[in-house]
């Protein structure tokens, strides 16, 4: 495709990865126009406004091994310390399992030694997981072939218990995706990431405001500064090919030409946008094949004088039925007396109504914590189609598209390397959104 002396990129969809995109190629001073079709940035990662409170429409946790996001937010001038409270590796699994990584060792010793001292699993248990740790860091993080994660977990004689107490309860915060049909060779890559590389890459990273407020608001002012446009509630209803680019239709809008396409929208929708580019048909079936997994957030408004021991606390299976990870917004972002409870992945918490949902969530927190009070409110956000389930050997398509200047960004796309494969996380998407970038960064060098 022939160049302009200026290229103009269209990026469609305003979520993490479209944001990334559009924020690194004005940096390099390139002219950008951002369509969302919603009147909201953010995309799956945006506050909520309920009850004179700013929410999210999911609970999120990143990690210090997020080095792609954190870089991002810090162009876009975000004071790290002031946004999001970092506390060293703590996973506290009630009422069994309290882990601590050491703050005094590298990596991945701080994570060996935390296994080795973990209170709540026997000997056999620790020296399991520090088998499993060592196994993983000689291969290199890397399988010969993919399978199932709980498959992989057994084959390595990992106990039962330690399992469900320690390895489940990752999988399902890292991948959404039910153990048993887990991609094992992504969990690994998270992993790798997490703690084996530096000390404070397993540091837990909890945002102390709104997602919307950390990341989607400073990344689309770093945007505007830098020369571009953000166009909301604009959905673009088609895409023309042309010799010189494409042609972005916008409903009664004149159509806009550009010269790349930066495809950020949630996999679901784009099959429509692009289903009529002959060069696209492959693409199109790959996104076809995807399977989607849901995320419920339970939010619940306690007297203010309510506050957990730990800003985030996780549920390992029986008693507790549905909750999995419960987060003190109180300790987090000062929002006193309201706790999230996270529910990943399809289960049983889909055949009843949110409301009985709510009501059962509340019994659980009571049972573990009898101290809790009756809640005063409770709301419900269930976002059915989440994420991606990233399961075994899933066929991803590729972020540099079969159509000149045509680049797909979201977490569940690939660069076509398996060790940059990721689950669908903030970092997963802001990484497909900056390597589109270095696409066309790459092409105007050229």
């Amino acid at each position: 495709m022939a160049e302009t002396a200026r290229p103009h990129v269209a990026v469609i969809g305003g979520g993490c990865a479209g944001l990334a995109a559009a924020a690194r190629l004005t940096e390099e001073g390139f002219a950008v126009t951002l369509f969302e079709a919603s009147p909201h940035l953010g995309g799956r990662a945006r506050g909520v406004q309920w009850k004179n409170l700013s929410l999210d429409n999911g609970q999120h946790i990143l990690l210090g091994a997020y080095r792609n996001t954190l870089r991002l937010l810090q162009l876009a001038g975000v004071d790290r310390d002031q946004a999001m409270l970092r506390l060293p590796l703590s996973l506290h699994m009630h009422p069994s399992l309290v882990l601590r990584a050491a703050e005094n060792l590298p990596a991945p010793m701080h994570v060996l030694s935390g296994f080795l001292r973990a209170k709540g699993l026997s000997l056999k248990e620790r020296l399991a997981a520090v088998r499993f740790m060592i196994w993983m860091k000689l291969a290199g993080f890397r399988l010969q072939q993919d399978e199932p994660l709980l498959a992989l977990l057994q084959r390595k004689r990992q106990p039962q218990r330690l399992i469900r107490l320690l390895w489940e309860p990752l999988c399902l915060a890292a991948l959404n995706t039910p153990i048993q049909e887990a991609s094992a060779q992504v969990y690994l890559n998270v992993l790798r990431d997490s703690f084996a590389r530096g000390r404070a890459d397993s540091d837990m990273l909890l945002p102390r405001v709104d997602l919307s407020s950390l990341m989607a608001a400073p990344l689309a002012a770093f945007i505007q500064q830098q020369g571009g446009t953000i166009r909301l509630t604009m959905p673009v209803s088609h895409i023309e090919k042309r010799t010189e680019g494409f042609l972005l239709h916008t409903g009664d809008e004149m159509p806009c030409q550009f010269t790349h396409v930066i495809a950020a929208i949630s996999p679901f929708r784009l099959p429509p946008l692009i289903e009529h580019l002959a060069e696209l048909q492959v693409t199109v079936k790959q996104l076809e094949q995807l399977e989607y997994q849901p995320i419920y957030t339970v939010y619940l408004q306690y007297p203010e004088t309510v506050r957990l021991p730990e800003p985030m606390l996780g549920f390992a299976g029986e008693p507790v039925i549905y909750s999995q990870w419960v987060f003190d917004r109180g300790h987090l972002c000062g929002q006193r007396g309201v706790l999230a409870v996270v529910i990943s992945a399809e289960g049983q918490h889909q055949a009843v109504s949110q409301q009985d949902l709510a009501l059962a969530v509340i019994k659980e927190l009571a049972q573990a914590f009898p101290q809790l009070p009756e809640p005063l409110w409770h709301k419900v956000i269930a976002e059915k189609r989440a994420t991606f389930a990233c399961t075994v050997g899933l066929q991803r398509p590729e972020q540099k598209t079969a159509l000149s200047g045509f680049y797909l960004a979201g977490d569940y796309s690939t660069d076509g390397t398996v060790g940059n494969l990721y689950p669908a996380t903030i970092e997963g998407a802001i990484r497909s959104g900056l390597q589109c970038a270095e696409y066309i960064l790459a092409n105007r060098k050229n």
